[in-house]
């Protein structure tokens, strides 16, 4: 896992990155409304007024209309293909499509898969400014929820597909869209569509909307930088449990539960996992730390160069922002204890969710988890989670990501990024197939709201990014249309 130096591939890539950027900056493609902006827009409409989240069982019916746009813009019943998952207290659904090449089946090599998610976090009505589940339009910005995570993926793929079908494009490799039900949960549906109908997904590589992205600078509102999603951290919660006989408040013991837990906790809280780094990451800050005139950005051409730097580590680390780029991370987020205020606790309980680095074992974080807390605490994996390598940094993929994002962000700095929380891209590499973030919107960090309160996007940078998918389908699908 940990690297001095950046292997062949990611040479290769920051060589067709530096080309890139030292071509002419062509014109933006995105500065006067699109042939299918229109439609976007009713498709976006419609999803969000949809209320995809856990429980409310609305998934499948979103799954059906988007099945019946595809199936009336041209595209076989055999190549459109609901599947319907029945979980726990949750009805949802995967929608996939298939894009299928001109002539013989493979001959342009494996398929591509496109990844997006149907369904939303919760949003309480009386909470939001304007209703979460209908589009509103204001000041620049597009409200709702899901228009950030993840239904403005969702609409853009559509709509690049429904796009191509009319205009006749043939491409030289299947593209196959697959739309997940429950990404914000247990990831059944990706887990198991991957499990049990491989060959429905089964692909060289897989673009992802839901990982990745633009951001313009808080101060000007210009492109400033494009992650290229490579890599993500595992998410795994484990939970931590002391137990205690108990008795009468009024005759306290030498042991508490919940004093026990809370000891536990705070070693858990001073111990810091090793770092580490991949190629992504060495990228990223070589990359970034040339943007921060400062001692942070410093730090990370210090770390970039020799990430055994245990000074420029620790000014990383230091960062929230950063910690996580730069190791696994532990940290307490729920506890429950006792059982009446009269009584001496039984039991205390505490969740760690932690953000695992790419190719470290779950198991082994839940074995030093269990070494720091040691043998009178209880540690338990909440569920089994999942983990995978960084994706190599694959010199065509990164071309191609850059060709589309330049044809409408001219000239900006396309960089590798390993994102700290996970998406169903983790599942695709888990399962060998590479995975890259690629969303398309570009917007300022500050007006992120994704799963919070008066979730957004910009206008302008949705009807930019169906732009982006466009360039990037055409391109990696390996044929223009008639």
């Amino acid at each position: 896992m940990n690297k001095n130096n950046a292997s062949s591939a990611l040479a290769a890539a920051c060589i067709t990155l530096a080309l890139s950027a030292a071509l002419p900056a062509p014109a933006s493609a995105a500065d006067k409304p699109g042939p299918f902006d229109a439609k976007a827009r009713e498709l976006l409409e419609k999803t969000i007024a949809m209320p995809t989240w856990r429980g409310n069982d609305k998934v499948p019916e979103m799954a059906e209309y988007l099945a019946g746009e595809f199936r009336a813009a041209g595209f076989p019943e055999k190549d459109v293909t609901v599947l319907p998952f029945d979980n726990p207290g949750d009805k949802t659904a995967a929608l996939i499509v298939r894009y299928r090449a001109e002539g013989k089946e493979g001959s342009g090599g494996k398929p591509i898969v496109l990844l997006s998610h149907m369904d939303v976090v919760a949003a309480k009505r009386e909470d939001w400014v304007r209703d979460p589940f209908k589009l509103t339009e204001e000041d620049g910005y597009f409200f709702g929820r899901g228009t950030k995570d993840v239904k403005a993926g969702v609409v853009a793929l559509t709509t690049t597909f429904l796009r191509l079908k009319k205009e006749g494009f043939k491409p030289k490799r299947d593209l196959i869209i697959f739309f997940s039900g429950d990404e914000e949960n247990a990831q059944i549906t990706t887990v198991l569509t991957v499990k049990d109908h491989r060959a429905l997904v089964d692909g060289d590589y897989a673009l992802n909307s839901d990982a990745g992205g633009g951001a313009l600078d808080e101060a000007t509102g210009k492109p400033s930088v494009y992650s290229l999603g490579t890599a993500e951290k595992t998410y795994a919660d484990f939970s931590l449990t002391t137990h205690n006989p108990g008795g009468h408040s009024s005759q306290p013991r030498a042991r508490n539960a919940i004093y026990d837990l809370s000891a536990a906790l705070l070693r858990v809280s001073n111990y810091s996992f090793p770092v580490m780094w991949n190629d992504t990451t060495l990228a990223y800050f070589r990359a970034t730390g040339k943007t921060h005139p400062d001692e942070v950005g410093a730090a990370m051409t210090r770390f970039a160069a020799n990430p055994r730097d245990g000074n420029a580590a620790a000014t990383l680390a230091a960062d929230p922002a950063i910690v996580g780029k730069l190791r696994t991370t532990c940290v307490a987020t729920q506890l429950t204890g006792g059982h009446a205020p009269n009584a001496l606790p039984q039991s205390a309980s505490a969740n760690v969710n932690c953000r695992i680095f790419p190719g470290v074992k779950p198991d082994d974080v839940q074995k030093t988890l269990q070494e720091i807390v040691g043998k009178d605490v209880e540690v338990k994996s909440v569920w089994d989670p999942m983990s995978s390598d960084a994706s190599p940094l694959r010199p065509d993929v990164v071309a191609a990501v850059t060709r589309a994002v330049h044809k409408v962000y001219p000239g900006v700095p396309i960089v590798p990024n390993q994102d700290s929380g996970a998406s169903d891209g983790l599942v695709f590499r888990a399962a060998g197939i590479p995975s890259y973030g690629v969303e398309a919107i570009f917007m300022k960090p500050s007006e992120e709201f994704s799963h919070g309160l008066n979730e957004r996007i910009t206008v302008d940078g949705f009807y930019r990014s169906l732009e982006i998918w466009y360039q990037l389908l055409t391109d990696v699908g390996g044929k223009r249309a008639k």
